[in-house]
């Protein structure tokens, strides 16, 4: 295995010439890759780029309600302008997953989150970057907003933003702006760990821009393996990020010795006998080969300890290059290696609601 590149190099293979690197056989343009150096180049390996797409706002014309609150409420494509829809991060998350079921619809039925004390519903959301004002009171009507599990279509509802829980095409509106939600993509060689008494390169060492601020890495990477690890402040999130019963969904890509055999991503996916249990994976996919060194890309639910490594050591292809490009709804993107950014306002409502919140 040769050494990472270094950040920001532009190049698409490890120095040296010895990893994977273009196919000329390769039958999807798209998947035409090595692995990400510098830049993260996680777009090309079918992760997507967090960064791209165009934003969907369209014109600001009323939605008809019938269809607008139907597609909120089936997960479909709402019709009128999206919430946040001028964002850069975010833009090709599509419908959100793991949507809270409502428990009341309709008119009338907003008593039990109206706040006489409060602040109008429109003026929340829009102080909160989803859309204007105007734009708002347009979603509201059309059914697309719900507060606490109602859907909300009166435009003189008041809240208090501090406990109410405001959902807009089923994605959750963050109103606590102490709360921060960053995502770094850690080289090789760091510790995950915000101290090292072993005087070790860790995460506390990138975060300049952040000192002073409270924050923890949700999981862990070993040292040897790159990529996407996601820090906040946020305490119930990155506990429900890492609890099992969520099956956050993690990709990662895996560099290893080929050729290789038939049979073994239906192997991972059936099931490997590791010392602590059955480990499995939810996808498998061969993504370059070259002579020498195939590039795998594996989506797996499990949060254990080097499960990756162990599983591919089980089927006798250790690892040579692992890097982590996406967990649940965010992806590494175009990101540099060793650089911080935040997330969108987004990226942070799909996260939220991919683990119920």
């Amino acid at each position: 295995m040769t050494n990472a590149p270094r950040s920001g190099s532009g190049r698409n293979t490890p120095r040296g010439g010895n990893g994977p690197r273009k196919s000329t056989n390769s039958t999807s343009s798209s998947n035409r890759s090595g692995f990400p150096s510098g830049k993260s180049g996680a777009g090309k390996f079918g992760a997507g780029k967090s960064g791209t797409g165009k934003p969907g706002a369209g014109k600001a014309g009323k939605p008809e309600p019938g269809k607008a609150g139907k597609a909120a409420r089936t997960g479909g494509k709402p019709a009128g302008p999206r919430a946040y829809g001028q964002e850069r991060f975010g833009q090709n998350l599509g419908p959100v997953r793991n949507r809270p079921k409502q428990v009341r619809t309709g008119h009338g039925e907003t008593s039990d989150v109206h706040n006489p004390e409060g602040v109008r519903l429109q003026k929340i959301m829009a102080s909160a970057g989803v859309a204007s004002r105007r734009v708002c009171e347009e979603m509201i009507e059309a059914g697309r907003v719900e507060v606490d599990g109602a859907v909300v279509r009166e435009l003189g509802v008041r809240l208090d933003p501090a406990k109410a829980v405001i959902h807009v095409d089923g994605m959750r509106i963050q109103t606590d702006e102490s709360l921060k939600y960053l995502v770094f993509n850690k080289p090789r060689g760091v510790v995950s760990t915000m101290e090292d008494p072993e005087g070790r390169r860790c995460i506390s060492d990138f975060l300049k821009k952040h000192r002073g601020e409270r924050l923890f890495h949700v999981g862990r990477l070993d040292q040897d393996t790159e990529g996407l690890l996601l820090l906040t402040n946020d305490g119930e999130l990155a506990n429900r990020l890492t609890h099992p019963s969520y099956e956050v969904p993690k990709t990662y890509l895996v560099q290893v010795r080929g050729p290789m055999e038939q049979g073994i991503g239906a192997q991972m996916k059936q099931g490997i006998e590791l010392e602590d249990g059955i480990a499995t994976v939810d996808s498998f996919k061969l993504k370059d080969s070259v002579p020498g060194h195939v590039l795998v890309e594996v989506v797996l639910h499990s949060g254990k300890n080097r499960i990756v490594r162990r599983m591919f050591d089980a089927v006798g292809y250790p690892v040579e290059r692992l890097v982590r490009i996406q967990v649940g709804p965010i992806g590494l993107g175009n990101q540099r290696q060793g650089s911080i950014r935040a997330l969108g306002r987004q990226e942070v409502g799909h996260l939220l609601a991919l683990v119920g919140m």
